[in-house]
């Protein structure tokens, strides 16, 4: 009886001494797992981190670059007006003229011109209305649609149609805006 007694109780610390081993390995595989997906968050959250940080650093540096060319803008843009915005008392000459020399490079004819001051925006620099008629050539018009654009002037085309007009020949009628000093 003592050996089956003790048999016994070795069985039972054999079994307690498995039932440990194996409580420890699931509770090391739950915790392991645990463990490993909170170092996986935090890696994720670290890695965001960096790179909001080396966003802002690029921001911030871009933005250093914007403030260092503030000074030189203001110059560059009162230069800008100073050479390519006429005054609002040679606007119209400085339209007439314009038109007229476009007019002679393409190898059209000027039917009509049509100018309105606007003066209901508010801003520095006025606009002022032209509506050209100039008939001609399908080249030539292009030429004189080119011309326009191109001057060193501030203008900007708002729209144009060419249409065929009463002798056959094609007519061009283009509106655009050009920039004032007041």
């Amino acid at each position: 009886m003592a050996k089956s007694r003790r048999q016994i109780v070795i069985l039972a610390f054999q079994i307690a001494g498995a039932s440990l081993v194996l409580l420890d390995v699931a509770l090391y595989f739950g915790m392991l797992r645990y463990t490993q997906a909170l170092v996986f968050s935090e890696q994720q959250q670290f890695a965001s981190m960096r790179r909001r940080i080396f966003d802002g650093e690029t921001r911030i540096e871009r933005l250093k670059k914007f403030l260092e060319g503030m000074p030189k803008a203001g110059e560059r843009l009162s230069s800008f007006e100073r050479e390519h915005t006429p005054p609002r008392r040679q606007g119209y000459s400085q339209a007439a003229k314009l038109v007229r020399l476009v007019t002679e490079q393409s190898g059209t004819q000027l039917v009509s011109v049509a100018y309105k001051l606007d003066n209901k925006v508010a801003g520095p620099l006025q606009g002022l209305g032209v509506v050209i008629n100039v008939e001609g050539s399908f080249q030539g018009l292009m030429k004189f649609a080119h011309g326009l654009e191109t001057a060193s002037d501030l203008l900007v085309i708002r729209g144009f149609n060419i249409v065929v007009g009463d002798n056959r020949t094609l007519q061009l009628r283009l509106a655009a805006d050009l920039y004032l000093t007041p």
